[in-house]
Formats: structure tokens, C-alpha cells, sequence
């Protein structure tokens, strides 16, 4: 009798990675994929990737997908009550463990454990400080199709969204610089691999240029999407627009 678990997927590489890594073994059945979508303009959080894509992507999967419909620059309380609300109903279908990609970050694994203990799930971590640069190369390795659709410019410049990750894409990577994108650097929409079914079709679009103003009403440490430090809204991302075919 297989463990019952959501799979937390953001479209990205190392969602597919984990994934496939948590496919190799017979302990999880994958009841479902989990996404925050931003509820305003119907874009994965943080990534903006269009749903149609991601529903492309679980259907390639051959997984259900529940979506969680999150408002523009959501409070932490109303994240954690969306979560908690969407949590608590497949808890009731059984599920008990709840899976995610990240890699090395101390404090956000001790929020999510912290967060999922409230309701009685476990939190499961198939990629836990492997180191990044091994990753990547696996990743590579295993025929994963994976382009960048959002850089964050204290980081990289617009040059590098719209770039499929290859080995020139990793030493053009400037130095010091996580290869995973581990700390926010950008994000990636994952259209091909051994976990996928049949590759998702898409042109890229538009690449354009936004920045987040900081909440007037608020301290930004309460907000979800953004992080506690002094300069976090002083910075923009450049987004490339992915089109379905």
C-alpha cells in the first residue's frame, strides 16, 4: 500500500526532477499536483506562466492537478489559509505527505514542515541539499527540456529569460551564482522529459519588464511572495511570455 502524497509543482526543473526522483520508487502514490496560480491573471505564482500551459503540462504528466487560486501579493495569512483549506480536504482523501523540489534553504523547509505539522501532513524532500551543480547535470543528463521565464535583474540580465538551460547556459551563468536558481535568480517552465508523455507545445512570446511596489499598508515580511530584506522591492524581473500552440 503505496503513502498518498501531493506533489507541490511550480512548472519549474527542479519540480520535475524531484518529481521524477520520488516516480523511480514505489513509496509515493502522486494523488495529485499542487499549484498556486495568481488568481487576477491566471499566471503561475512567481513564474507567470499562462494555466493553460500548466494544465498541459499535468495532462502530459498524467496526473490530476488542483490549483489554488491566490490573490495578487497575498498576505501570509491569507497564503496559509488557502493552504490550509486546500490541505485539509485532501487530507480528508487520505493523503498524509506532501512533497516539494527545493534544495538548500534552511528556513523556508522549517516553514513548510512547520506549517504542514499544523494540519498533519509531512513534508517529504526528494532533492534535500544534493549539491546544485550535481542537479543540474542530471538534469541535463536525463533529457529534461526546461527554458527560463523569469530572471530577477539584481541577478541576471534580461539577456538570460527566454533560454533553454543547456551546458552554454550554465557557464554563462556569472560566477558565484547558484546554477539551480536556488535563491530566486529565475525560474523555469519545464516542456519535455522522461516524466512527460509527449512534449508541451508553446512560441515565446513577448518578454517583458515588471516590477513589484511595496506594500503601503504592511511590513513586506507579511507578505507571501516577497522576502523580509531591506532592498527586495528596489529589484524588477524580466518574464518571457510562453504562448501555447
Amino acid at each position: 500500500m503505496k503513502t498518498k502524497a501531493v506533489f507541490n509543482w511550480s512548472s519549474g526543473k527542479d519540480s520535475a526532477l524531484a518529481l521524477y526522483k520520488v516516480l523511480q520508487n514505489s513509496e509515493f502514490e502522486i494523488t495529485c499536483l499542487l499549484t498556486s496560480v495568481n488568481q487576477e491573471f491566471q499566471r503561475i505564482s512567481m513564474h507567470g506562466v499562462r494555466v493553460e500551459l500548466l494544465k498541459q503540462q499535468a495532462e502530459s504528466l498524467e496526473l490530476p492537478l488542483e490549483i489554488m487560486q491566490i490573490p495578487e501579493m497575498p498576505t501570509m495569512e491569507v497564503y496559509e489559509n488557502v493552504m490550509t483549506e486546500t490541505l485539509t480536504k485532501l487530507k480528508n482523501q487520505g493523503v498524509t505527505h506532501s512533497i516539494f523540489g527545493d534544495i538548500l534553504l534552511e528556513d523556508l523547509r522549517k516553514y513548510r514542515e512547520d506549517q504542514l505539522a499544523k494540519i498533519g501532513f509531512e513534508a517529504v524532500f526528494p532533492l534535500w541539499q544534493i549539491p546544485t551543480t550535481t542537479l543540474i547535470q542530471e538534469f541535463i543528463a536525463l533529457n529534461f527540456k526546461t527554458i527560463v521565464v523569469c530572471v530577477n535583474e539584481r541577478y541576471l540580465d534580461k539577456s538570460f529569460v527566454g533560454r533553454v538551460i543547456d551546458q552554454d547556459f550554465i557557464n554563462d551563468l556569472p560566477e558565484n551564482l547558484d546554477v539551480c536558481g536556488e535563491n530566486g535568480e529565475f525560474h523555469t517552465f519545464t516542456f519535455d522529459g522522461p516524466i512527460f508523455s509527449k512534449p508541451i507545445n508553446f512560441e515565446i512570446g513577448e518578454i517583458v519588464y515588471r516590477k513589484y511596489e511595496k506594500p503601503k499598508q504592511q511590513d513586506s515580511s507579511n507578505t507571501a511572495c516577497d522576502t523580509n530584506t531591506s532592498d527586495a522591492f528596489d529589484y524588477g524581473f524580466w518574464y518571457c511570455d510562453l504562448l501555447p500552440k
